[in-house]
């Protein structure tokens, strides 16, 4: 996600506003108000975020993207069909994204259900199938030990 810049003559306050939200779909409040105050200021910022995720995870994604294309499909969510489109574009995503990928391993026990008979198995391969989920766990682990 770009991070917003400050718009000629915006007031401080104006860009905090318009910024912050923005940006707490990936991090935490208190991390968003520092990046977006850094970015007002001018200042670089440089953001940790990874790809380095498995070929399987994209093709997971890319799988569930096509089956919706030309399929059709009411399952998942807003956040989860965007997951997938990061997924197979082979996007950066942020540590707060990988532990939202990481918590989905809660649904691991739908992951079998064919895509025309419910939406466990698409929703699955969306977050990057097993091959995505476990990268994710194991990513976690390794960004926290840093």
């Amino acid at each position: 996600m770009p991070i917003p810049t400050k718009k000629t003559g915006e007031k401080q306050q104006d860009f905090m506003i318009r910024c912050v939200p923005q940006l707490m779909d990936e991090y935490e409040k208190s991390q968003a108000i520092a990046i977006c105050y850094k970015s007002f200021k001018g200042e670089s910022v440089e953001l940790e975020s990874y790809n380095d995720y498995p070929q399987a995870a994209v093709n997971n994604a890319k799988r569930a993207i096509k089956w919706k294309k030309e399929k059709g499909s009411k399952c998942g969510t807003q956040v989860g069909w965007t997951r997938a489109g990061q997924l197979a574009r082979k996007e950066k995503i942020s540590r707060k994204t990988i532990a939202r990928m990481a918590s989905f391993k809660r649904h691991q026990k739908s992951k079998d259900v064919a895509y025309s008979d419910g939406c466990g198995g698409i929703m699955w391969d969306a977050w990057g199938g097993s091959a995505g989920i476990n990268w994710a766990i194991s990513k976690l682990k390794q960004i926290d030990k840093k």
